[in-house]
């Protein structure tokens, strides 16, 4: 009961954000406007700010009510920003931890404080992307009645696979050669590792070059970016991010990730294994190529393969997505393009297919995928754009 108390509390203190009279927040010497309020969930909300040169930027901000453990948890997804250097992966540009000191009032707090008693923030200095994400222009397709030409959507796919590549196929560089901090962070927060072994994992061990690879788990149109040249897809927020494979030694380990993937990888996108996690199996990086498929799919037709059938027969999202039952909605349908738009052509109706496979072996890894994603652009050519 205190906690939900907590959540409301939290909840009303955000709306000062909407006044002219937003507070200034102080992020490791520099000073930042709040401007107003660009989304939350969760523990956590995200921010647009201003600094004093008018540069805009998005902050996310952290709640961690549960001590230690949840200031690292999130400080593993600082952490995960640093492992990517992609075009299509976000960068973190500053981060910082504080301590609520009273209200209205925070203090940095250096990395020797043991006091897990006081409320701690974990707050993330991102880029703001003007043309929001990916589910704000399907939203818009949606008022509109508009749809992505293929040619572009196709693209923009590709550049997401192209980002995913680099969480699927990572490789370590030298442990010598990183610290926590790295750019950015508060100078005594870069003394010693942050992160708990999934994150520390990285500098424990192995040859620079060797494949260390990771999955997001949390694929979906909301954490796609779009840059500002309306071209680039930016994939963004890493706090469901994990080392891939994971293999599932007991019934407690089967437990634990059933319970994450409920925590942090959304329903509609969330892949079959996710759902029922056995004891035994092996959770690897193929839970982002089907959410892959959803998304696509999503792009093309406004919802995800298995909501708009649960929601007309008051059925179980998650059976329908263990049995892996969708369709493609017929034109004028409900759900369907309208009158008069362009079909979806039947090359990128067998990408989606061929990521909404509930078996995880039947999936293309990432590099199949973008190579199918290559074929189906150069067969639409030019007509695609239109």
């Amino acid at each position: 009961m205190a906690q939900y108390l907590l959540d409301f509390v939290y909840s009303l203190t955000t709306c000062i954000s909407c006044f002219p009279s937003s507070p200034n927040l102080t992020i490791n010497q520099r000073s930042f406007k709040i401007l107003r309020l660009l989304g939350e969930g969760g523990f956590s909300y995200v921010y647009l700010v201003q600094d004093n040169t008018g540069q805009l930027y998005a902050l996310k901000k952290i709640r961690c009510p549960f001590g230690q453990e949840s200031v690292q948890r999130a400080m593993k997804e600082v952490e995960a920003y640093k492992l990517f250097s992609h075009p299509n992966i976000i960068k973190s540009v500053d981060y910082t931890i504080t301590t609520d000191s009273g209200r209205g009032g925070s203090t940095t707090i250096g990395r020797d404080s043991e006091d897990d008693g006081i409320q701690k923030t974990v707050y993330i200095l991102l880029p703001y992307f003007r043309r929001g994400n990916l589910q704000d222009a399907i939203n818009a397709n949606l008022i509109n009645h508009t749809v992505f030409p293929e040619g572009r959507l196709m693209r923009l796919f590709l550049g997401v696979c192209q980002g995913l590549r680099a969480l699927h196929e990572h490789r370590l560089k030298d442990p010598g050669t990183r610290t926590a901090g790295g750019e950015g962070g508060t100078t005594d927060e870069t003394t010693e590792p942050l992160m708990t072994s999934e994150i520390m994992s990285v500098r424990e061990g192995g040859n620079e070059g060797e494949l260390r690879a990771y999955a997001h788990r949390d694929i979906k149109p909301g954490n796609v970016m779009i840059d500002d040249d309306g071209l680039t897809p930016i994939l963004m927020d890493f706090g469901s991010l994990t080392p891939s494979p994971t293999p599932i030694t007991s019934r407690t380990l089967a437990l634990s990730v059933q319970d994450s993937a409920a925590e942090n990888s959304t329903m509609p996108y969330r892949a079959p294994e996710l759902f029922d996690v056995k004891t035994g199996s092996v959770i690897d990086d193929k839970v982002d190529i089907w959410s892959m498929g959803c998304t696509l799919y999503c792009a093309l037709y406004g919802h995800s393969p298995f909501e708009l059938e649960t929601e007309e027969s008051g059925g179980s999202l998650a059976l329908a997505v263990c049995s892996g039952t969708f369709a493609f909605p017929e034109e004028g349908r409900l759900g369907g393009r309208k009158p008069g738009q362009k079909a979806v052509s039947e090359g990128v109706k067998n990408i989606v297919k061929m990521c909404l496979k509930v078996e995880p072996s039947e999936r293309p890894s990432i590099k199949e995928l973008i190579k199918e994603v290559g074929r189906v652009i150069e067969s639409l050519g030019e007509d695609g754009d239109e």
